[in-house]
């Protein structure tokens, strides 16, 4: 067996070493065959068997996901389901049988072509997403077709293994959390792709964009994963399997000491109290957010509690819904960010379909077009503020006339309540989210208006720098220590400073350790991440000076050069605080 690396993004830290199992791409390996009249019977009720063990298969990680409680993941599965039922998908490919006479695998096959073929003609980005939740369920069916198994941990339970695929579905990774795969690799993808996002909320090494590597790679070969610097090593030679289980030992004993800092006070070497607060999607994300004691909700993202269904949630259930986690904080900060859906977070609330929907009608501007539904959020929040430590943040915000409609909103909100009665916190805080390079630019006045704000990095760099962060095809250009962005960054907390308001950090930025120092050094005090990230970053806190970086900060904040930059933050990183 030869021995060779390949390189790709890391989306995952840690090490994971174990045999190759490659997910085959079932579309690529069907075959065609002829079927005589009277055949035509059985494959028709080979097709609908096939769909039958599919949906069982679906609710069953559906089932699953209840164990690991992550609302995201649910929805999409929820999608395929609905996928599953559609009439016009099945009647056209039993069509296709009947008429041309052939196996079900191949008439799925011609059909998916052909929706391949109309989806690539909408010009609408959240539409031609949408073909990949096609393509799944299809390769779901096509595999009960051909009698392979759906599931990934139907192999080797007893063997440590590393998934080789094009690409794995969300669905399918939610199955790593209770299964004995180790990390993965695929063929493309980016560094904020959800499937990236998820390996590193449940800390699964994982590598992405090593293109050929189901080519390269074979079952059973050794992989060893380094997602520290993205690199895939095959068949490694015995001195370098030995050296990486060192590694991956330091790596895991480095985890356990993680635990140990839990209730050590979030304060720099000089004294400075940090804040680390928790981003969450539902109640059961609660669990992992006390396992990992943050000091409140720095971002609820509420529009997932308006995904995958057919009616709005009235205000009851979103009260209720609100209420739950504030109770549950006792007493803590909670920060409940009003509906930002649109772009690749599509609800039940959007009815209307934008050629380009990140720079379409969407968050705060779809709640302004929407006057009835926001209202009806803005009631359900304000009476969970009556059972604790309650702010509003208002997402997207770029001009100061939505910024005027949003407090009158408020405002007519606080008076229906009043009028009926119901209690609510009269002077609960109002903030806005820095995503729009318009606020960062104008954030002195954002900052004298707002009772906080909040640096969405991953928008603010998207819209910076004019990339898709999900597109393959430029997502190697998203760059989150890009001079404009940092100054962007910089120029807000600045103004935050000015008028004594808090300015949070909030998206994959604040997570990431390595990124840690150089955000205190430009003054952040207020951090809001996944609950896995907490501790991560809290060990680099308790190992900062923060007044021994300020001359390689301001160096930082005076170049241009992004290389610059990344060796100026790894000399950050490097140094002793001590």
């Amino acid at each position: 067996m030869s021995n060779f690396n390949l390189h790709g993004l890391s989306v995952s830290n840690g090490i994971a070493i174990g045999k190759a199992y490659l997910l085959s791409d079932a579309l690529v390996e069907v075959e065609h065959y002829s079927i005589s009249k009277k055949d035509i019977t059985k494959e028709v009720k080979r097709l609908k068997l096939a769909i039958n063990q599919v949906n069982k298969d679906l609710n069953k990680i559906k089932k699953d996901f209840f164990k690991i409680n992550h609302a995201e993941f649910e929805g999409l599965i929820n999608t395929h389901l609905m996928m599953l039922k559609d009439r016009s998908f099945n009647d056209d490919v039993l069509k296709i049988i009947k008429t041309k006479k052939c196996n079900a695998e191949w008439a799925v096959k011609v059909q998916l072509d052909k929706i391949i073929t109309r989806f690539d003609q909408i010009n609408d980005s959240y539409i031609k997403e949408r073909k990949l939740d096609v393509i799944q369920v299809a390769e779901r069916i096509t595999k009960a077709l051909l009698g392979r198994s759906n599931h990934l941990y139907v192999k080797q339970l007893d063997n440590n293994s590393i998934l080789i695929g094009h690409d794995i579905s969300p669905a399918d990774a939610l199955i790593f959390k209770h299964n004995h795969y180790e990390g993965f690799i695929t063929e493309i993808g980016g560094t904020n792709s959800h499937t990236a996002i998820l390996a590193r909320s449940l800390n699964i090494p994982s590598i992405v964009s090593i293109p050929l590597a189901r080519a390269l790679i074979k079952n059973d070969d050794v992989v060893i994963v380094d997602g520290d610097s993205g690199t895939a090593i095959i068949n490694p030679t015995d001195q370098i399997l030995k050296e990486y289980e060192s590694k991956k030992n330091l790596w895991n004993l480095e985890q356990k000491k993680l635990s140990k800092i839990k209730n050590f006070k979030n304060k720099t070497l000089d004294g400075n109290r940090i804040f680390l607060m928790a981003n969450i999607e539902e109640l059961q994300d609660l669990k992992t957010v006390k396992e990992n004691k943050a000091d409140g909700i720095g971002l609820f993202r509420t529009e997932f509690l308006f995904m995958n269904r057919i009616k709005l949630p009235d205000e009851n259930e979103q009260f209720e819904n609100y209420r739950s986690i504030v109770q549950s904080m006792r007493g803590k900060e909670i920060i409940i960010r009003t509906l930002d859906s649109g772009a690749d977070k599509m609800t039940v609330a959007d009815t209307k379909k934008s050629s380009n929907p990140a720079l379409g009608l969407r968050a705060i501007r779809l709640c302004l077009s929407e006057p009835r539904i926001f209202l009806t959020q803005l009631r359900a929040i304000l009476r969970a503020s009556a059972f604790g430590k309650v702010k509003i943040l208002i997402p997207m915000i770029s001009s100061i006339d939505e910024l005027k409609q949003t407090k009158l909103l408020i405002e007519r909100a606080k008076q229906s309540l009043t009028k009926e009665k119901i209690r609510y916190d009269k002077k609960i805080e109002v903030g806005g989210m820095v995503e729009v390079p318009a606020v960062a630019i104008n954030a002195n006045f954002f900052a004298k208006e707002l009772d906080f704000l909040s640096i969405g990095t991953n928008d603010l760099i998207q819209y910076t720098l004019a990339i898709d962060r999900t597109d393959d095809s430029v997502s190697h250009l998203y760059n989150s220590i890009h001079p404009s962005v940092l100054k962007l960054m910089a120029e807000t907390i600045k103004a935050g400073k000015k008028y004594n308001k808090q300015v949070a950090v909030c998206g994959e930025m604040a997570g990431d350790p390595k990124l840690t120092r150089l955000l205190l050094g430009m003054g952040v005090e207020n951090f809001s991440m996944h609950p896995s990230s907490i501790l991560h970053v809290k060990k680099q806190i308790l190992s900062t000076n923060i007044s021994k970086l300020k001359g390689l900060i301001n160096k930082i904040m005076n170049t241009n050069e992004p290389e610059v930059i990344e060796t100026l933050i790894l000399k950050i990183n490097q140094k002793s605080n001590e």
